[in-house]
Order: C-alpha cells, then structure tokens, then sequence
C-alpha cells in the first residue's frame, strides 16, 4: 500500500533559528507547543488513513527534526541517506541511528552531492518524480533511481529571484532558493498505478519550467490532477499523503479537495498552521518507510 508505513519523529525542538526558506519569516515567533499538537493531530490522522506510524524522538537541538522525510529515500528495507544544508547536519547521523536500530539497511551516496530524500524523490509505482537545482543535485537522483530501480521523471520548479532578476541565493545554506524547494511541495501522488489502472499524481502547473509542464502532461502511466498555485503556496495543498484510497492533506485547499474526492479519494484533513511557519507541512513530517 501506497504510504503503509510512516517514520515520524516529533515537534518538541520545533523553531525558525535558521531561516532555510521563503516560508521562514522575520521577528514570527513560534509556538512549539502548537505545533506539538498539530504534529499529534497529523500523525492520528496518518492513522485513520490506514497508516502504521513509527515513532522515534526528534534530534536534540534541530529545528528541523520533524520533518522526516528529508533524512532518507527508503525501499525494499534499504535506506539511501540524504545529505542535508549545513544547519541540518546534526539530523543525519541522528537518522542513521534511529533506521539502522530499526532493521534498515543505511547507504550513502557515492558523491558528496545534496539530496533532500523523500522531500526531492517521490515514488510512485515505479516512477519516482524528482526535483533538482535546490536541495538535490540531479547526479543524486540519478543515483537513487538506478539503486531502485525506478524510472526517474526528473522535472525543475522555479527559482526564487531577487529584485534585479537574479537567483535568490538563501543566506543560511548558501544554497539556490525556491518556494519550491522540494519536489513535495509542488507534486503529489495520490494512487499508484497498477494492473487495474493508470496512477494518479497532483500538481501545481505554475511552479513548474515550461519543459517540465511539457514532461508531465505527456505521461502515459499516471492521471493528473492540477492544483491552483494560491493554493499550493498560501495552504501547501501539495503537501499531502495519500495511502491510496485516503488523503491527509491540507484543511484550507477546498479546489484540490474537491478533485480528490471526484476522483474516488477519501479525505481527511488536520489543521496545520503552526509547522508551515517552517515551509514544511503533512509530507514533510512523515517518511515513507
């Protein structure tokens, strides 16, 4: 099943020290506690969704812990490790801990290239959707792919841009920035395709390059269902999981909603706020294992 099995950490260390996006914002103060009970509220609703949920505690003193699905990419009980921005470097030794206790077997990239895990490869049958340029270097996802044997769909989401037009480069990481940072936060999968039928994926047609827009409407094995870009940026509509049959997903994105439940999805929706202050959202906190 589509997300059966989830590793989620927890909010407790929860905060915006290091503003590694767009979505951080100057003198937003953050209320960990808040954002403890909606990590609470997601994870019950991962399991309504028919989920099994992992729990291990968040990495001391990051900011970023909770969101899990940047630690690794998973299949087939093996774990490729990710190679996170400089001030997230304390979650991957931290990562490699808690799935290697788990039974995972941990690898890690050949090249000391970026690579965002779950958060830039998202895999569906045997596609997995990729994005580049941010988070990931395209050589990493080149070789994710071929140690999964999945069939790499590698697309480009657009840059942030300073006032005179030039890539907006972020002061924390030193690295290109976006509003769409990681793939999962403009693309998502929704059903799998499979020997009934084709899959179906969502996504934000504006946060995409034209070449990119072109590639994914001309795909034969997955349905596609475009999503408004107020509702991607301002609710993180895209940021969802989907078992399949259910989807946790945004409480504010009433378009997207709507389409899922045409195309047959269940629904359920937990109030997020608080950890979007981070540019992270439903996704972002849970890794497919």
């Amino acid at each position: 099943m589509l997300n059966s099995t989830l590793l989620m950490s927890s909010a407790h260390h929860f905060g915006n020290d290091h503003k590694l996006n767009p979505y951080y914002e100057d003198g937003e103060t953050v209320d960990t506690a808040k954002a403890e009970l909606e990590h609470a509220g997601i994870r019950d609703a991962l399991r309504s969704a028919g989920a099994e949920i992992i729990q291990v505690d968040a990495p001391p003193a990051s900011q970023d812990g909770v969101y899990t699905a940047n630690w690794a990419l998973v299949r087939g009980g093996v774990a490729l490790m990710a190679t996170l921005p400089p001030s997230r470097k304390a979650e991957e030794p931290w990562a490699r801990t808690k799935l290697t206790e788990l039974g995972y077997q941990v690898e890690d990239l050949p090249e000391p290239w970026r690579f965002s895990g779950q958060g830039d490869a998202l895999v569906c049958g045997d596609l997995v959707f990729c994005g580049a340029g941010y988070r990931s270097d395209e050589p990493a996802l080149a070789y994710a792919a071929d140690r999964f044997g999945l069939e790499r769909i590698q697309l480009q989401t657009l840059p942030l841009l300073n006032a005179d037009g030039t890539p907006h480069v972020n002061v924390v990481s030193g690295w290109p920035d976006s509003y769409w940072y990681d793939i999962d936060l403009t693309l998502a999968v929704l059903r799998e395709p499979d020997a009934d039928g084709r899959g179906l994926i969502a996504y934000c047609p504006e946060a995409f390059t034209p070449e990119s827009r072109e590639r994914l409407a001309r795909l034969d094995a997955v349905d596609t269902i475009e999503i408004a870009e107020s509702e991607a940026m301002e609710s993180f509509a895209c940021n969802l999981v989907s078992t399949g049959t259910t989807v946790v997903m945004s409480d504010s994105a009433p378009l997207l909603r709507a389409d899922v439940e045409s195309a047959g999805l269940s629904v359920i929706t937990p109030h997020v706020d608080e950890l979007a202050k981070g540019g992270g959202y439903i996704r972002c906190t849970s890794l497919w294992v």
